[in-house]
């Protein structure tokens, strides 16, 4: 928690960490920025904060034109807060509400629609509505300044129910008409992949902004050895020297897509700001969707800062964090697909889980209408790996009955991993199903469901880390040495395992 005083420190000084975690509504001028927007720094008397856009949108403020503080990564709460709000931001970022209404979100919370609209404007200043308008309104600007789709599609891919409220929201937000926002695109420049996805229908190029260092290569690196072939891929130099470009498709609600995300690159500093994206989607109403879900993969959302305070104090584990700035602990684009493949990884390497994911994904997934490089299919539903033969399931016994059990459970909501679902409720339910164990509701909790705090102490690779550190390696004393890094032990995870890749 952090006071108003605190809050105009870091608008005086245009510190960018704060960024999405409150927004600076100026009352002389009617506009509300991200804290480190470059503009003249507005005087305190003026200032007021919010710590939504939304909430500065009720309010009658309109997004500056300079800072654009629609685009700033998420507020960090988000990932490790595991309350009512938390969860509740989590779904409407996956696009909930526009797809089932504020009572399906409140359903899946396990409220009454009265008790989330209360909590949410009790803490964020703007009810559940009023947060997926804002999301709405930040959609159809990337819309309208990226492709050249018709207003009217625009307003209908963005998630709006009619191109009046399109019209009258884009005013409100961004005091522009839609063919205003539309004009300010900037024409992009010789060789540069901006605008390169679209010639092509329904693609688009974007960026994922993030806060604070951001270690690409770790994560591509992460990704690249666990890629499931015909699902993912990673192509070397494509954007420039030294880019690595991680591709994948995704199932949507709408439809089947693709994703491409560019690591930085030789010589692109740490803390450049943003990822280049390119999306290919079936249907555009999935932006919003598409996004969130890579932003989770990536871990854009998270506070490196706090992260590396913690961690980096730590007299054993510090000096690898330190020497490592901007690890992440990646996320999952689709929590069942996660859970599947953790249990074909059960007791076998990670090459051979790969190469039994891509033989099921091969035999059970929905193809592409057409495929895109390497990727050829999506990877399968839990439903139709629940009926997957016995031929195809080349694993003992008893872990084919666990990853029926787990597909069955996932197929029929016994089990949910949703963005919104208690943690705690999630993992019990795990433990309770056959050939479910602790190290696998552990790497899900930290993957599929983004907890911040999750140690896994028999985990072979942590225990390499831990005695590359020359720490005790044995499950009690890992367990007991972890306490310390509480809040953030899963980025102590891959700090180890990152440790041990190093020999």
């Amino acid at each position: 928690m952090i006071d108003d005083e605190t809050r105009y420190r870091a608008v005086d000084s245009r510190d960018a960490r704060f960024d999405g975690v409150f927004f600076t509504a100026v009352t002389s001028t009617g506009i509300y920025c991200r804290p480190s927007c470059p503009a003249m720094t507005p005087k305190r008397v003026n200032c007021t904060f919010y710590p939504t856009a939304a909430a500065a949108q009720g309010a009658g403020f309109r997004a500056c034109r300079r800072c654009r503080p629609d685009s700033v990564p998420g507020s960090p709460e988000w990932n490790h807060r595991a309350d009512l709000v938390g969860r509740a931001m989590r779904l409407i970022g996956d696009g909930v509400v526009d797809r089932e209404g504020v009572a399906g979100l409140a359903t899946r919370l396990g409220y009454s629609s009265r008790q989330v609209q209360r909590a949410l404007t009790a803490e964020l200043g703007a009810g559940p509505i009023a947060l997926a308008r804002a999301q709405r309104a930040q959609a159809a600007r990337l819309l309208l300044q990226t492709t050249r789709l018709p207003v009217t599609e625009v307003a209908f891919a963005a998630g709006f129910a009619s191109v009046r409220q399109f019209n009258e929201t884009v005013r409100e937000v961004y005091d522009r008409t839609p063919s205003g926002l539309r004009a300010e695109i900037r024409t992009p420049q010789a060789g540069s992949r901006a605008g390169s996805a679209e010639a092509v229908p329904g693609s688009l190029s974007l960026r994922l902004a993030y806060r604070g260092p951001l270690d690409t290569e770790h994560l591509v690196d992460f990704l690249a050895l666990r890629a499931v072939p015909g699902v993912e891929e990673v192509v070397e130099g494509v954007g420039g020297q030294g880019v690595r470009t991680y591709r994948r498709t995704l199932a949507l609600p709408h439809g089947p897509a693709v994703a491409e995300v560019d690591s930085l690159g030789v010589g692109v500093p740490l803390t450049r700001g943003w990822l280049d994206c390119r999306l290919r989607l079936a249907d555009l109403r999935d932006l919003t969707t598409a996004v969130h879900r890579l932003r989770a993969l990536f871990d854009l959302d998270a506070d490196p800062a706090a992260v590396t305070e913690q961690l980096g104090s730590d007299p054993a584990l510090g000096p690898a964090v330190l020497a490592r700035p901007g690890l992440r602990s990646p996320g999952h684009v689709d929590p069942h697909e996660l859970a599947v493949r953790a249990v074909l990884g059960q007791q076998v390497t990670v090459a051979a889980a790969r190469t039994l994911a891509g033989r099921l994904a091969q035999r059970y997934g929905a193809a592409l209408p057409e495929p895109s490089g390497g990727l050829t299919v999506l990877f399968p539903t839990a439903a139709a790996l629940a009926q997957a033969a016995d031929a195809d399931l080349a694993m003992p016994l008893s872990r084919q009955n666990a990853l029926r059990g787990l597909c069955a459970a996932l197929a029929d909501g016994t089990v949910r991993l949703d963005p919104g679902v208690d943690r705690e409720q999630a993992a019990a339910e795990l433990l309770a199903l056959r050939g479910i164990g602790p190290w696998t509701v552990g790497y899900l909790r930290m993957r599929a469901l983004g907890d911040p705090d999750v140690f896994l102490p028999g985990d072979l690779g942590v225990r390499h880390g831990l005695a590359h550190l020359g720490l005790a390696a044995d499950p009690r004393s890992a367990a007991a040495a972890a306490v310390a890094w509480s809040p953030w032990r899963s980025y102590a995870v891959h700090h180890l395992w990152a440790r041990a890749a190093q020999g």
